[in-house]
């Protein structure tokens, strides 16, 4: 690499781990080589080789975990748009392992706007939940759950490790409508943290709020990395306009 000039050394790394990538020396998924080992191999300085795997990351090619090193990201999987899907079914219909992590399951008194969502007074009690869901141990999703106690009155006795809250609130009726909003967004420091982002990484939220025919009975704050998830459907018209309304 000493036959290019300092400013154009970053740019040889990014084509030398690109050039791997596409030829299958590291897959997705699979870690590539360290920092120093990097240096060792190309002859060039940390500073180079640091920014050639900042950008590689910012450009959604490598997938860089603190303390882990920098892996192949995989193609962001896309989830329905306008279902509601179970995250684990959809991580395992990819052949990929689902794990969650319970941080928060217990009932909070509801703030002034998310009593107005649920029709109730505010600081009227709501279930609450917040899971971190994990796809072959990289976090993918943070779910943030507000439900009403009248629609699920054992919502807090259920072990979410083993069922998702998805799954669990289908059994007991299927939503009578549904409201989904997307907006992008900028994590705080502790969702770069739980969903292990890189510094100005932008999120993807989707709003979720479900109603049973007796009323509101769920609002949720699904948080995925940008750079690591997408949502999206396919559907024909026809379908649409076949029904009422």
């Amino acid at each position: 690499m000493d036959d290019l000039r300092p400013e154009k050394l970053y740019e040889q790394v990014k084509t030398y781990l690109r050039t791997g990538i596409a030829a299958g020396t590291w897959k997705a998924g699979e870690k590539i080589p360290s920092e120093f080992e990097l240096m060792e191999r190309l002859g060039a300085s940390r500073m180079t080789v640091h920014r050639a795997l900042r950008e590689l990351s910012a450009e959604g090619v490598l997938l860089r975990v603190q303390g882990a090193g920098s892996f192949v990201q995989p193609p962001a999987p896309r989830s329905p748009l306008l279902e509601i899907y179970d995250i684990a079914e959809d991580i395992t219909r990819r052949g990929h392992v689902h794990r969650a992590q319970v941080l928060a399951l217990d009932s909070r008194p509801a703030g002034a706007e998310i009593a107005v969502e649920f029709s109730l007074r505010h600081r009227t009690k709501l279930f609450y939940s917040e899971i971190v869901h994990f796809e072959n141990e990289v976090p993918v999703q943070l779910e943030e759950r507000y439900v009403s106690p009248a629609f699920a009155p054992d919502y807090l006795a259920q072990n979410f490790t083993a069922i998702t809250p998805n799954r669990y609130l289908q059994s007991i009726e299927p939503p009578h409508e549904v409201e989904h909003i997307i907006h992008a967004g900028q994590p705080d420091a502790r969702v770069q943290r739980l969903l292990q982002l890189a510094a100005h990484e932008p999120c993807l939220c989707l709003l979720r709020r479900t109603w049973a025919k007796a009323g509101p009975a769920t609002r949720s704050l699904l948080t995925h990395p940008g750079s690591r998830y997408s949502l999206g459907s396919r559907y024909k018209l026809a379908d649409f306009n076949a029904r009422p309304g």
